[in-house]
């Protein structure tokens, strides 16, 4: 059977599913380092491929290329928008990732893809500009599994940016206009890259922060990457056959 392939930003996003890995070998290809192993009877490969759209797009068609997976999933940390009703440390399956400051500055303000008739991909005979699908029968198995482990997990849509927010207005902004519930900066590369190849995707973040005023002692990045891979790991050992 196919593996699934894990992509995160940084190793401390993959560290613990790294460790559950039996008979882990790692290895470098293309400047990308990843292990493969298995969880259960599920071959499965996690990488780190690195901060930002770039990385994470590179990574991921590495990936795809090397290994053909039946699922990615994309998981980390993030930040939760004003008014999403997410805490630090809880957990949001995406259903929809957006690219959210993909576009265009003119006279009256900020423009998205579709003003400017630039479709970021052709999915099945239908343009999307800046927003992405995941997979949905992905996303119901997680929030199935959620429900019988009594585990609190909210889907929404995940904004994906280069530029992060870094006051409350500004978040609220991107919230408002995008209807997101949180931000990140890989997620919707990971997305399209699969959109592409016709592997089904799944994300899973956990909150580290609220979006607004940034103060990072106020983060909990190790405990929401934390809550992020112990319900990836359910999740394989669920459904990974």
């Amino acid at each position: 059977m196919k593996p699934i392939v894990i992509i995160a930003a940084v190793p401390l996003e993959i560290e613990l599913l790294e460790k559950a890995l039996a008979s882990s070998a790692r290895v470098t290809v293309a400047g990308y380092g990843y292990a493969e192993g298995t969880i259960g009877d599920v071959r499965v490969i996690v990488c780190a491929g690195g901060i930002g759209k770039i990385n994470a797009a590179a990574a991921t068609s590495v990936m795809i290329e090397r290994f053909q997976p039946r699922l990615v999933i994309n998981t980390g940390c993030a930040g939760a928008y004003p008014g999403s009703g997410l805490a630090i440390g809880n957990l949001v399956v995406a259903d929809e990732e957006v690219l959210a400051d993909e576009g265009v500055v003119v006279e009256d303000g900020w423009k998205d893809l579709r003003y400017m008739d630039l479709p970021s991909i052709d999915q099945n005979g239908q343009n999307c500009y800046n927003v992405l699908p995941l997979s949905r029968l992905a996303s119901e198995k997680a929030l199935q599994l959620a429900d019988s482990c009594g585990v609190s997990l909210m889907r929404g849509r995940s904004a994906t940016v280069s530029t992060c927010s870094g006051t409350r207005d500004s978040a609220a902004e991107l919230s408002l206009r995008w209807n997101a519930l949180i931000e990140n900066m890989e997620g919707a590369a990971v997305v399209q890259v699969c959109l592409r190849s016709g592997i089904e995707c799944l994300e899973i973040r956990g909150i580290s922060n609220l979006v607004e005023e940034r103060d990072m002692r106020a983060w909990d990045i190790p405990g929401a990457v934390e809550a992020a891979q112990r319900f990836v790991l359910q999740y394989i050992l669920a459904y990974g056959e």
